[in-house]
């Protein structure tokens, strides 16, 4: 097995939340993790699989033009304006896949935060739950950066939230969406290019395989089409 590192793309909402989904469903013959760096074509927000569009509508800053998607993962609503993306999938059957949601939250999460440093971000992986948090990170919640959960990504000094992520597990294996929001990193910005390539490396580690540059899989053109009118239609938005 092998963590496949994917060319970077740009989308639209539902597009890249197509995209993400259909990297967990349909796996090459050997089954290998695969991760990617991706951008937005236009503004866009994305929201939980839980959360209900009525409460998020309320939510979304007014008089302004967006892509909104619903994920099909859970989590809060994610501002992607100016944040840094990404997608992990672990095959079904890997250790880290099969452990609870809080310790993969955190493996991943502790990944990143060793990249970050690297990258002269001051950052820590929260330790410790608020009174009354969620019970367990990437869990139903209402605006993602609004406070840290427990294993987020936080400035080491000011216990701002840097990096949240939601997850997904089925009979597939484990979707992980991150987000990075850049603003909350400080001055001077890093290198994000040369953060990616770091943070892919550090992934790999955590799930003890090595990293290799693949080229984007070759899904069915008419499946991928569907999933993406899927995810931009009416149904799939608002069915909460």
């Amino acid at each position: 097995m092998i963590l496949e590192v994917l060319p970077e793309r740009t989308g639209g909402a539902a597009e890249n939340m197509a995209a993400d989904f259909m990297l967990l469903q349909r796996h090459p013959r050997e089954g290998n993790a695969r991760y990617r760096h991706y951008d937005w074509r236009s503004p866009a927000f994305t929201f939980g699989y839980s959360q209900k569009i009525a409460f998020v509508r309320g939510q979304l800053p007014p008089g302004e033009a967006f892509d909104l998607c619903r994920r099909p993962t859970g989590g809060g609503i994610v501002d992607h304006r100016d944040d840094w993306t990404y997608a992990l999938v672990i095959p079904r059957g890997h250790p880290l896949e099969e452990l609870r949601a809080t310790q993969s939250y955190r493996a991943v999460h502790e990944a990143l935060a060793l990249a970050l440093r690297a990258a002269g971000v001051p950052v820590t992986v929260k330790a410790v739950p608020d009174p009354g948090g969620a019970a367990e990170p990437g869990g139903p919640a209402g605006v993602c950066f609004e406070r840290a959960e427990i294993f987020d990504v936080v400035h080491a000094s000011t216990g701002i939230k840097i990096a949240g992520g939601a997850q997904k597990r089925n009979k597939r294996g484990l979707l992980f969406q991150g987000s990075i929001w850049k603003p909350a990193a400080g001055s001077p910005a890093p290198d994000w290019e040369k953060f990616g390539e770091d943070f892919a490396a550090r992934l790999a580690q955590a799930l003890r395989i090595p990293a290799e540059a693949r080229p984007w899989p070759e899904f069915s053109e008419d499946e991928m089409e569907g999933l993406v009118e899927r995810y931009f239609s009416p149904e799939w938005m608002e069915f909460r």
